[in-house]
């Protein structure tokens, strides 16, 4: 996407298919005011100023097997990095469906550790109890050193919301790895951030 409008027409494409604003903001590694301002820009005539986002996209490595595979063996040489001086083992890497499922699974392999896979809980839903789920398909995550896999941080909100999950689960998240960082904080819910981009706004 060149431009504004091609954001705006894929923004809108997305919507025809059925996917929801958070679904649209995960697609075009969006926040969520950005996605719901692209949808109604069009519109309104443009008369809303756009929110303060920075639009990224990595299809150039996800499209590609073996860029994705040096991509996971950079990210796991800043886990490795990471946990090196408290001593800590990986025993579960936790990957964030969908866009962090293919970095995990080959860090998983990398770092010889289990996979687990977190399913955020559905957009746009406001029930209070709603929340997401680790699939019992892969790897159990209870009393374990855990590596949290994403591909983008907006926000933050899927993170935090993953952490949560695991201390409740009793897993010991101790690092998040990302490809891209929009939010430029070292930690969130105590848990060091890492990633191999970060993007800071001067403004």
């Amino acid at each position: 996407m060149n431009n504004i409008e091609d954001l705006i027409h894929k923004a809108l494409e997305l919507q025809s298919y059925g996917l929801v604003t958070g679904q649209i903001a995960d697609e075009l590694n969006v926040s969520r005011e950005t996605a719901t301002w692209l949808l109604t820009r069009s519109k309104k005539g443009g008369t809303t100023p756009a929110p303060k986002d920075i639009f990224v996209t990595w299809n150039s490595i996800g499209k590609n097997a073996t860029r994705l595979h040096k991509v996971s063996l950079a990210l796991c040489d800043m886990v490795l990095e990471t946990l090196e001086n408290t001593n800590t083992e990986v025993d579960v890497v936790v990957g964030v469906a969908a866009s962090g499922i293919p970095f995990a699974s080959l860090m998983a392999y990398e770092l010889g550790s289990d996979l687990a896979i977190y399913n955020r809980k559905e957009h746009d839903i406001v029930h209070e109890n709603h929340k997401g789920t680790l699939s019992g398909n892969f790897g159990s995550v209870t009393g374990k050193n855990c590596v949290i896999v994403d591909d983008v941080i907006t926000a933050g909100t899927t993170i935090i919301e993953v952490i949560e999950h695991l201390r409740e689960s009793g897993a010991k998240p101790r690092v998040v790895v990302v490809l891209m960082d929009k939010k430029g904080e070292d930690t969130i819910s105590n848990v060091p951030i890492k990633s191999l981009i970060r993007i800071v706004r001067l403004d």
